[in-house]
């Protein structure tokens, strides 16, 4: 009798293998996050428009799982800056960044979000990691889709491997005045 217990114990596994995982339950989470982004965009100039090139049917960010674009702080977690900042900006996208629930990610697109680009001036944020932390910059003036989709995917990479943030902490805001 408990010889026929036990091949139908074994019996059960076998077929359970074909409809059963095992994992982590931090690594289902992270699936969950890296597969539904809400992005916030923050979109001030020409990069802006190519934003909205990203999100539209030739490139498909929703493909990547950002298909909800969020247009408040409290519902998104990954802020897409793109454009000029100005000085009279800063402010306000602190206060959105903050806004944001943990976790959130930033990811800077563009010359001008990233170092000012071409405008040496008063008025310009000479990068909007003086104000927030960054976690991807994607080059260009303005990048192009495919580039934004990188960088999409490289955030979506850091929240797939739990990677930390060592800089998140260490980071303080540079003087922006």
């Amino acid at each position: 009798m408990a010889e026929n217990a036990m091949r139908e114990q074994m019996q059960m596994v076998d077929e359970s293998r074909s409809f059963a995982f095992t994992t982590k339950v931090d690594d289902i989470i992270a699936w969950g996050r890296k597969n539904s982004l809400w992005p916030m965009p923050y979109g001030t100039a020409c990069c802006g428009i190519e934003l909205m090139s990203v999100m539209g049917p030739r490139y498909d960010l929703a493909r990547f799982g950002a298909e909800v674009v969020r247009f408040s702080p409290r519902q998104a977690d990954l802020l897409i800056v793109a454009g000029t900042i100005t000085e009279k900006m800063a402010p306000v996208l602190l206060r959105i960044y903050e806004q944001m629930l943990e976790p959130k990610f930033v990811l800077s697109m563009g010359a001008c979000a990233s170092s000012g680009g071409f405008y040496r001036a008063y008025h310009v944020l000479q990068g909007v990691d003086k104000v927030i932390p960054v976690d991807v910059y994607v080059p260009g003036c303005p990048p192009t889709p495919e580039a934004v989709l990188d960088g999409v995917m490289s955030i979506q990479k850091m929240i797939q491997e739990q990677t930390a943030r060592p800089w998140k902490e260490n980071w303080t805001p540079g003087a922006y005045r």
